[in-house]
């Protein structure tokens, strides 16, 4: 890897400086012996369940309404995918309402949810807070809230009001993303990061994912580029493009809040004549999608993701929706933080702890 960023760095030229070497000393040897120990431990593929393995028996004749943010984020898509599966092996009904990515939409389709009445609603993947009236509603209704990335804690929440909030630990998801890079990178790296701030979530993932890399003296952050996630196919690869023309080769690394960054920022890499095994080498901060796992076996413009364990957290969903159906609390369950590589994945499409799916049958009694 340290040969092809060497003569990539020859090839691609550098209006702004001189290009940033992973070939010389390393700018913060400490950092990095932390944290390739860090990425070492968290690219184990070893990882044993340790989820609840207790809780009540399945509650029948539910029904679950799922409002997405937008089915076009792989990630709100995937859980949405798992949450089916959950709830077919229980015996409840599922309804995906589509926000399409719009404040507008999003209410529309959170006031639709209410409406209905059903026995839970999901907020998937968009802030409560940006829907303030209708999870009110909910609340005075007496129907459940389940989050998922819609707040920056897992675990319930009193303000906006959730029964709990599923998701890895975004702290450990942004330390591993930016130790990642200062591992990769021996410590000297010239990074793009993108976010998208209109999402509390990921703006709080892209903040912490900026400290990180902070603490090496050796890497340096040459962009922070905000691009709502429902714009990233129309502005992405022109983004990347403009980024291309101004750093050349001191761009060495890029961290983005999701994959599907990308998946858009592709076309403009090849068109630069990029080569898809990078520099520059990219690594999604979440969320794991199968088309992020594509580009990673195969060597198009993405190295790495942190992956959400997407289908396992569709699982909890359910999981902890019977928890609250039952009268008990949130499991409190976390699913581990992660790194897939195509030197780990071993041609896999997804990544998520072995035995879940055993466990929750156990708990439920199916």
């Amino acid at each position: 890897m340290a040969a092809a960023t060497a003569l990539a760095g020859c090839e691609r030229g550098s209006p702004d400086g001189p290009a940033v070497s992973a070939t010389g000393p390393s700018g913060c040897p400490a950092v990095q012996a932390r944290a390739q120990a860090a990425v070492t431990r968290a690219e184990r593929t070893d990882i044993p369940w340790n989820g609840p393995t207790t809780g009540p028996a399945a509650v029948s004749g539910r029904t679950i309404v799922y409002v997405a943010q937008t089915m076009t984020n792989p990630g709100v898509a995937g859980v949405a995918k798992g949450l089916r599966e959950a709830a077919k092996v229980i015996g409840w009904n599922v309804r995906v309402i589509d926000g399409e990515g719009t404040p507008a939409g999003i209410q529309a389709a959170l006031s639709e949810a209410v409406a209905l009445r059903p026995s839970g609603i999901v907020i998937g993947g968009f802030d409560p807070d940006s829907t303030s009236q209708q999870t009110a509603r909910a609340t005075a209704a007496g129907i459940p809230l389940v989050g998922w990335h819609a707040v920056t804690s897992p675990g319930p929440s009193v303000r906006p009001r959730l029964f709990t909030n599923v998701t890895t630990d975004v702290g450990e998801v942004a330390a591993i993303s930016a130790q990642w890079v200062v591992a990769d990178s021996r410590g000297n790296a010239g990074v793009v990061l993108f976010t998208d701030a209109s999402i509390p979530f990921a703006h709080h993932k892209s903040e912490l994912i900026r400290k990180g890399l902070a603490t090496c003296a050796g890497v340096r952050v040459l962009a922070y580029e905000n691009i709502p996630i429902p714009d990233t196919s129309a502005r992405t690869a022109r983004e990347v493009s403009t980024l291309l023309a101004r750093f050349g080769s001191r761009w060495t690394h890029s961290v983005a809040i999701n994959d599907l960054y990308f998946a858009d920022a592709a076309p403009a890499f090849r068109a630069a004549g990029e080569r898809g095994t990078g520099p520059p080498f990219n690594i999604g901060a979440g969320d794991g999608d199968p088309s992020a796992f594509q580009r990673i076996n195969g060597g198009q413009y993405q190295a790495a993701t942190v992956p959400e364990p997407l289908s396992l957290q569709g699982w909890q969903i359910a999981d902890e929706f019977n928890r609250a159906f039952s009268g008990r609390p949130a499991s409190g369950y976390v699913a581990p933080v992660h790194v897939s590589t195509a030197a780990n994945s071993e041609g896999t499409s997804a990544w998520n702890p072995s035995g879940y799916q055993e466990a929750y049958r156990k708990i439920w009694g199916r």
